[in-house]
């Protein structure tokens, strides 16, 4: 391979894209989402909601318009996303100097420090666990759950507060880290393999990664099953289903060797996806069975969205109930497997590199 047909960032550090999706991680972690700052999320929703207007203006009540308008705008929407990270990559690959902002855009990705103060929140609001909580004591909890949470929280008592706590710590690990990292270890990874054709073909990190998050937006504010948004919302919820997939299976594969059970790693992988199955959602439920296993949880059954009572599959039955050490278990395994995920990419990166040396 000639050297001059590099990339200038690919020349100076081979490994670059895994160092930058490292800092990235790193970044979210330690700085997280400031509120003053504009977030993409922020920008790919005012977009979305401003198509939306315009496709349901057009199909009106027409369930095959819907359908098509909403493949238009997921189309749409996740090749802008895309394409705005593409362009963020072509810039630092020709100016090294702009890798902070590449390492801002990958942080901004990533929800890891939100996720975890979001569910801390909830727990450290909750009273004293000695005492018998008064209905009004628990509101405080309840308000913090509601902004993390779709159910109903108007009645939940302190297990049913600490069992949705967990419920999000495990469900939103997979949709707010492991998969944006999974896209972004993939596009960094493709670029260390073939670093020649990294500037004028392929993917990087960045534009995998926002890609994906513009699917999930797009599931989170048109995926649901009432009114127009049964037909306008399908073409983005499959296509986040799609791309949550594999990433979701994979940590249920792997998170059994964050735990320290390795020998049963792959008995507890087949049993998060057995147990998982009868849930709606294809990932939702693998990833809270894989977590409950994991931290020896008992997950799952009725909660109540809009005011209806929608039961759940139950996950690990013989697991502990759901308390505040289970949680934090549950966040300590999320950082704990964050990292081994990125010491296995960055080892096969470094592999990669000497092969081509």
């Amino acid at each position: 391979m000639e050297a001059t047909v590099l990339p200038p960032l690919m020349r100076l550090v081979p490994l670059a894209p895994m160092l930058a999706v490292l800092a990235g991680v790193a970044l979210d972690r330690l700085v997280g989402d400031p509120q003053p700052w504009l977030h993409p999320v922020q920008v790919i929703g005012w977009g979305i909601g401003r198509l939306r207007r315009v496709a349901e203006a057009w199909a009106g009540d027409r369930p095959g318009c819907l359908r098509l308008a909403g493949a238009g705008l997921t189309l749409l929407v996740v090749g802008l996303s895309g394409l705005a990270g593409w362009v963020v990559e072509r810039l630092t690959l020709v100016h090294p100097v702009a890798l902070p902002l590449l390492v801002i855009a990958l942080a901004s990705a990533l929800a890891g420090r939100s996720l975890e103060q979001a569910v801390k929140a909830v727990v450290t609001a909750l009273p004293p666990w000695d005492l018998e909580p008064s209905d009004g004591a628990l509101e405080p909890a309840r308000q913090r759950l509601a902004w993390v949470v779709g159910r109903d929280v108007e009645g939940l008592d302190r297990s049913d507060i600490l069992r949705a706590a967990a419920e999000t710590a495990s469900e939103n690990a997979v949709d707010g880290v492991f998969a944006p990292l999974f896209w972004m270890l993939l596009g960094a990874l493709l670029w260390c393999a073939w670093p020649d054709r990294a500037l004028i073909a392929l993917p990087g990190p960045l534009c995998l990664a926002w890609s994906f998050k513009a699917a999930s937006t797009l599931d989170s504010m048109l995926g649901y099953r009432q009114g127009r948004l049964r037909w306008l919302g399908t073409a983005g919820a499959r296509l986040d289903d799609l791309l949550t997939w594999l990433p979701c299976r994979l940590v249920a594969l792997s998170l059994p060797l964050a735990a320290g059970r390795t020998a049963s790693a792959l008995g507890c992988f087949r049993q998060a996806l057995v147990e998982g199955r009868p849930d709606p959602s294809p990932n939702a439920g693998v990833s809270q069975a894989a977590y409950a296993l994991a931290a020896d949880v008992r997950l799952g059954g009725v909660n109540h969205y809009g005011g209806l009572a929608k039961p759940k599959p139950l996950l690990h039955p013989a697991g502990r109930p759901a308390d505040a050490l289970a949680v934090s278990r549950m966040l300590r395994l999320t950082r704990r497997l964050t990292g081994l995920w990125l010491l296995s990419a960055f080892a096969v990166a470094l592999a990669w590199a000497v092969a081509l040396m």
